[in-house]
């Protein structure tokens, strides 16, 4: 074997520089979620096909796009080309990968065991980062904080102007409330690689942590016309846009964003992503009061139908929920809440309780039933950080509740929400609802 190394220096099994050289550019791909990730692993295959690091790398961007019939023999075929000539590093490398694309239990054990020993093996710490990883969806309530610890443990291991951990030392600090710092990392990271969607999309959720709302706005508005549409995080930024150009009351445009880049019809992104982001969209548009447009419930409820036909991880079946709540199908949303709870007793579900309860919670909305509504989200607010995702996804349920508290005439239960949530920061929307409530803005 030659000396070929990837781009923290760990060795690479091949002999071939052009496979190395397409190798890392095809993972640097994958972790600015820029397109042709897809294409630059191929070619490392195409002129190495027992480069067995390049396959696993490609078994993991099929996971990510939702392609399980292609991840699965992709994987075990790197597997077993690790198991042949790989460094150890490669062949631990290549198991956990193999473990998150089987969903074996231990995935989260393994990939800590394997960061510990090489934490600049990048594609296996980044299994843990970010509002889709091994630790948001653990079904653990403090994940914010192991993410923030994760990094913290491994600073010492990448320079200062490393683009990719800066992106997530940025989000995690971001999401856990450490919004100014988690801004700096963020900003630089994207400085650093303007061309890296991950590094946009960690920002962006930082700005509006931060209540920096006009601020976002316009970093969508510059940096979102030069990423190209294939790209898998577009539509899930054209979302963002959608929710700020809606707490701002500009409905009108909250819809062109939803209904020119983020709807089903129109996004390429990952399915988990599609299916959120216009059940969560849509549910906040009906849930704040405003008409939502014939024919987007149906259309997004049928995409969701068709991608998760099968009982799967809670944040899926959260907005599984909305779907079924807004469209009025109680019937499948009773399944629903029947067939949590029976995964919840089997200990298959590892955000536990909290999910069956949101169920009901949230079809007693959809029914006028408020009161009820609010008594049964009130207890598990604080849970909902279990179902995984980010604060941005998971704020809809508080939204819910306030809304809920507010037309069940708990007023000073709904203020007090709100004023919790000034303390962290104050949006245009919140303002609106402390008005509405008696209260100004402060």
């Amino acid at each position: 074997m030659t000396s070929q190394t990837d781009r923290y220096g760990l060795p690479l099994s091949t002999d071939s520089p052009h496979a190395a050289d397409a190798y890392r550019e095809g993972v640097d791909l994958m972790l600015s979620s820029w397109p042709n990730a897809g294409d630059r692993l191929d070619a490392a295959i195409g002129v190495d096909p027992d480069f067995a690091l390049a396959l696993a790398a490609r078994a993991r961007l099929h996971a990510i796009c939702a392609q399980p019939a292609l991840a699965q023999p992709t994987i075990t075929e790197a597997v077993a080309l690790a198991d042949r000539h790989g460094t150890e590093r490669e062949r631990s490398h290549v198991r956990v990968l193999s473990a998150v694309i089987h969903g074996q239990p231990d995935a989260l054990t393994q990939a800590l065991a394997h960061a510990d020993r090489w934490p600049t093996d990048v594609l296996i710490l980044g299994l843990m980062m970010g509002a889709f990883g091994l630790f948001a969806f653990s079904g653990m309530a403090d994940h914010d904080q192991a993410r923030v610890d994760l990094c913290e443990r491994h600073a010492r291991h990448f320079a200062a102007d490393d683009w990719w951990f800066l992106t997530y030392r940025g989000w995690s600090h971001g999401e856990h409330g450490q919004t100014d710092l988690g801004r700096g990392y963020a900003e630089r990271a994207l400085a650093l690689r303007p061309a890296n969607a991950n590094a946009a999309h960690g920002l962006v959720h930082v700005l509006i942590e931060g209540g920096a709302f006009a601020d976002a706005g316009r970093l969508l508005d510059d940096w979102l016309p030069g990423y190209d549409r294939s790209g898998v995080l577009h539509g899930h930024l054209a979302w963002h846009g959608a929710l700020l150009a809606l707490a701002d009351g500009d409905v009108e445009r909250a819809l062109a964003w939803y209904t020119g880049l983020v709807a089903p019809s129109v996004s390429h992104g990952l399915p988990i992503n599609v299916v959120s982001d216009s059940a969560s969209f849509l549910w906040r548009l009906q849930v704040y009061g405003y008409p939502v447009p014939e024919g987007l419930w149906v259309d997004a409820a049928r995409y969701a139908a068709r991608h998760y036909p099968k009982p799967g991880l809670a944040f899926i079946e959260l907005h599984l929920a909305m779907l079924a709540a807004a469209t009025g199908d109680a019937t499948a949303l009773h399944a629903r809440e029947r067939q949590l709870a029976e995964r919840v007793t089997a200990g298959a579900l590892p955000a536990g309780p909290v999910m069956p309860v949101l169920c009901r919670a949230l079809l007693a909305f959809a029914e006028g039933r408020f009161a009820d509504c609010a008594a049964a989200l009130a207890p598990v607010l604080p849970e909902g950080a279990r179902i995984g995702g980010s604060g941005a996804q998971r704020e809809v349920i508080e939204d819910t509740l306030i809304i809920a508290r507010m037309r069940a005439g708990q007023a000073d239960a709904a203020r007090a929400l709100l004023e919790r949530r000034l303390q962290r920061r104050d949006s245009p929307l919140d303002r609106r609802w402390r008005a509405s409530l008696g209260q100004g803005a402060h």
